[in-house]
């Protein structure tokens, strides 16, 4: 499979920010990262200055103590595989995750993981009215409301949020 790769899998190359004028080359290949920078400069001093290289294998680069803890790979993982992901965790672990940033805030608060806990913790209690009133109301406010109120009748709670949504009055 590595075979049916091109020899350079990303390059990229910029110039510094202002005032810098230095330019600077990113090539990771097959085998190694290489990161190249040019001095550019008006001054005599820095005139006629060799460009840099440096060569690491990717071992190297990522046991590279100047990157330990600068790279978050986690964070650059699309959302679909950071549901999926999530949906592993104990409630309690999403719950910590959500307050590491804002982008893990909006996954761990989001109706698709409260729905997977729901159908999770209590998949053979789901009803349709149940459902419905999880799409209302919002998954993370039933799988609360369930959680607190283990030992009443859920079926008897369901009815009556759900006609309280709707503005129908239930004797239950």
């Amino acid at each position: 499979m590595a075979s049916l790769l091109r020899e350079i899998l990303f390059e990229t190359a910029a110039q510094g920010p202002p005032p810098s004028k230095d330019f600077y080359q990113l090539v990771i290949t097959q085998k190694e990262v290489i990161w190249r920078w040019w001095k550019i400069s008006v001054r005599s001093e820095f005139r006629g200055a060799p460009p840099g290289e440096i060569k690491l294998l990717h071992n190297d680069f990522l046991n590279d103590a100047r990157l330990q803890g600068h790279v978050d790979y986690l964070e650059r993982l699309p959302d679909k595989l950071l549901l999926e992901i999530l949906s592993y965790m104990s409630l309690q672990d999403i719950g910590h995750l959500s307050q590491t940033s804002s982008r893990f805030r909006k996954l761990c608060n989001s109706e698709e993981i409260w729905r997977q806990a729901v159908k999770g913790h209590c998949d053979d209690m789901i009803t349709e009215d149940m459902e419905m009133l999880a799409n209302v109301m919002g998954w993370k406010n039933i799988f609360f409301k369930k959680k607190f109120l283990k030992n009443s009748n859920l079926d008897q709670l369901c009815c009556a949020m759900t006609a309280k949504v709707l503005n129908i009055q239930v004797l239950i």
